[in-house]
């Protein structure tokens, strides 16, 4: 039984045909992939099998049942979904809403009875383990969140047939392992799966066949497990593919771009004291999971944001000496950036990367308006936009209909991405920030880019790349620096570090990993990031504990309306009324170790810093630096001292408090109930010094006493610690001072000597070596 099967589907746009005479089958229960170079017709042919085309001939069966959809609401009724390459998620809508959107049960009044769809949605989630919160805003959620409920709407619908069109270009490779399992459960559920995809190792793992497109015609069938690699290659291409590896050593001639303790605040992930320098013929990768920091660098380096804190040096020529040095770009827009020789392709091409209504030939030249070469006193120079731009879309094999006057709009996302990088690179540069360059690419295409991006390095451009794809950034980098919650981790030699080292910086969480807090430099910055990760921690456990309350007010609203047994409505109170208290309890520790944060923090730094960073103040270049340094460490290292006499102080302040409350209380407890009290005495063998078995009332003038003298002791000792950490603190200031007067009367025999210890070192490992 075939559950989808396409016959001799044309379909013609003015100009090009993007489909022809396609016929192919698909059978149902199985994982079909679609695979193709970009502009090879895959996303047309699926759009005309969820209604969004009509085509302009041929027929599509579903399950035997010849079918002409006139819309996506056709195509669902049919049974058919599709997840599209670019999400259709209302933002300001919560996940929830968006699942339901179009499909809702209404009561009476016309309003959506969401317990029903809670009550469905989470039956289907329990089922595919495809687990979010449903009362997220769609906006707020991750990337991988927002596919998720992509396909929690097909499965709302009951879709058998479900279509997914480039699933995998947004995803980190963990969140695709989760996305290929996840296709492998609705295979197991009896749905069939078209996945449209240039990753041929993705479609080797799952799929079972294959149909390739090639300018719009079927290239060929096939069984993907009796198929290699190679072959698919081929039939999509129609010739082998060489890989491309940078193997030419860089050559880090002078600093073209440099960064200096970078840091953002408000934004979706702040960066946080980001330090590197670009050379002239060296390609600088950014590595990392998507969602640490790397859309925020894209948009300062690119002109899009200021930073917060730091500065921003680009090499610049002076024309009047014929002579290059660093300029400070930070507050300079990206239309100045673009004038300075600085080139742009961005992660986002809708927004960043084209005018969508504009054509190819308005869009070659929309970040160069100022250029002469385009325009004079404000008049085009049509013949040169022209050529321009047909050199773009000969060079880089850019498809379209109408050539140079095709509206963006109508090229596929591959050719849109080939057509931003073509301008860009033909574009005269020093500098280049290049983002996610393939996303969405085919092999072919792959290939050529990454050629095009070594000959920049070779003809001595310098490349920043920013990357998700950790096999891009292996084949293409001389450096690599892996981000992470808004750090760079580590800057590395490409050729010195392996793929597991970069793995293990960039999954490594802030639970995995506790210093990324640290910023030995900075301790303003490095307390707000601690503070930072104490917060996200408390925020997740309380969002999963209202989550959790809010399933349990809907399982209630639920049990109640279809009147469940009493033992199952006090077992779902009972977890209720524990959800509650668990929430309480989350929430009061969060606010103490917030407290405790910022009490201690202080301590908290030096000591990191007395551990692993004892010689963070040594520059072997700079003398004044070093001393500038040693006097900052040595001052932390007082307050740190002094701030943990002081809380020790508070706590013995409030010891003594206690003491105090319980003096009372003890006192009124005699004064209450010292008959019982004296009565008990009588019945033990052994008695308290107290008791005075023929004195019942000097026994109580003693007990009194005695409790009088046991507390008079502690606060004695108490108040005996306080004074001696007074002294101590008044003490820490005297050693403070001098140390300082030694420092600065001594410095220069301080640095001689650790720099002799330098040597000494570095000569023991040349010796060594």
């Amino acid at each position: 039984m075939f559950a989808v099967e396409f016959r001799n589907i044309t379909k013609t746009f003015p100009g090009i045909i993007a489909n022809s005479d396609v016929s192919f089958k698909i059978k149902k229960g199985t994982i079909h992939a679609l695979i193709g170079e970009n502009g090879a017709g895959k996303s047309t042919l699926m759009s005309i099998l969820f209604g969004l085309y009509e085509q302009t001939s041929g027929e599509i069966l579903v399950n035997g049942n010849k079918v002409l959809f006139t819309g996506p609401n056709d195509a669902n009724e049919a049974g058919i979904g599709m997840v599209h390459q670019h999400f259709k998620l209302v933002d300001i809508y919560t996940n929830l809403d968006n699942i339901i959107l179009g499909d809702e049960w209404v009561k009476k009044f016309d309003v959506i009875n969401r317990n029903i769809a809670i009550k469905k949605i989470k039956a289907l989630q329990n089922t595919y383990n495809l687990h979010f919160d449903l009362f997220q805003k769609s906006g707020d959620a991750t990337v991988s969140t927002q596919q998720k409920v992509e396909i929690m709407k097909m499965l709302y619908r009951g879709n058998e047939i479900l279509v997914f069109d480039e699933p995998t270009a947004v995803l980190t490779d963990e969140e695709i392992q989760g996305l290929l399992q996840s296709f492998e459960i609705f295979k197991k559920a009896g749905k069939t799966i078209i996945f449209i995809s240039h990753k041929l190792k993705e479609i080797e793992q799952v799929a079972d066949t294959a149909t390739v497109l090639r300018l719009g015609k079927v290239a060929g069938n096939f069984d993907v497990k009796n198929t290699t690699t190679e072959e698919l290659i081929k039939a999509m291409v129609g010739s082998d593919v060489i890989e491309v590896k940078n193997s030419m050593p860089a050559t880090r001639e002078d600093v073209v771009f440099s960064l200096k303790n970078i840091s953002t605040h408000n934004l979706h992930k702040n960066l946080k004291n980001i330090s590197f320098d670009v050379h002239a013929g060296e390609i600088f990768a950014i590595a990392g999971i998507s969602g640490n920091g790397q859309e925020e660098l894209e948009h300062v380096v690119g002109g899009l944001v200021s930073p917060s804190k730091g500065s921003i040096f680009l090499r610049v020529k002076d024309n009047k000496n014929n002579t290059y040095a660093l300029k400070d770009i930070t507050k300079k827009s990206a239309y100045v950036r673009s004038k300075d020789h600085m080139a742009y392709i961005p992660a986002d091409r809708h927004h960043h990367g084209v005018i969508l209504d504009y054509t190819i030939e308005e869009n070659s030249i929309i970040r160069r308006l100022w250029d002469k070469q385009f325009q004079s006193l404000g008049v085009l120079k049509q013949k040169n936009i022209a050529k321009f731009t047909d050199e773009i879309i000969q060079k880089y094999d850019v498809r379209s209909s109408q050539g140079a006057k095709s509206i963006a709009r109508s090229l596929s996302g591959g050719n849109q991405q080939k057509f931003i990088v073509g301008r860009e690179m033909l574009f005269d540069h020093d500098f280049i920030i290049i983002v996610q360059p393939t996303r969405g690419m085919d092999i072919g295409a792959i290939t050529n880019i990454h050629s095009e991006i070594i000959k920049e390095k070779q003809n001595g451009k310098a490349i920043l790349l920013i990357s998700y794809e950790l096999d891009e950034v292996l084949a293409l980098a001389d450096t690599i620096a892996v981000i992470n919650e808004g750090r760079i981790l580590s800057i590395q030699d490409a050729k010195d570090v392996s793929r597991q080292q970069i793995g293990k910086f960039m999954s490594s969480s802030t639970n995995d990993n506790a210093d990324i807090w640290f910023d030995p430099e900075n301790v303003d910055e490095s307390r707000e990031s601690y503070l930072n990760i104490v917060e996200k921690k408390y925020n997740s456990l309380i969002e999963k504990s209202k989550l959790n309350i809010a399933t349990l007010k809907s399982a209630l609203y639920i049990a109640k309306t279809t009147r469940a047994s009493k033992d199952h409505l006090d077992e779902i109170k009972q977890n209720f009324k524990e959800a509650q208290q668990q929430l309480q309890q989350v929430q009061n520790e969060h606010k103490n170790q917030i407290k405790e944060a910022k009490n201690n923090f202080e301590i908290i730094f030096y000591q990191k810093l007395d551990e692993e960073h004892a010689d963070i103040w040594f520059d072997a270049n700079n003398i004044q630096k070093s001393m500038s340094n040693y006097l900052k460490i040595t001052n932390l290292k007082y307050v740190a001292l002094i701030k943990k006499q002081k809380l020790n102080i508070e706590s013995l302040r409030h010891q003594n408090k206690q003491f105090n409350k319980q003096f009372l209380a003890e006192i009124k407890e005699c004064d209450l109930n010292f008959e019982q009290i004296y009565n008990q005495q009588q019945e033990l063998e052994e008695k308290e010094l107290w008791f005075d078995k023929d004195n019942k009332q000097e026994s109580k003038n003693k007990l009194l006493a005695s409790i009088s003298t046991k507390y008079n002791d502690l606060n004695k000792d108490i108040n005996e610690n306080i004074n001696l950490a007074l002294q101590q603190i008044k003490q820490l200031n005297q050693e403070l001072k001098s140390e300082i007067n030694d420092i600065n009367a001594n410095f220069e025999e301080i640095f001689n000597q650790k720099l002799n210890e330098v040597k000494g070192e570095e000569e023991a490992i040349n010796n060594a070596v």
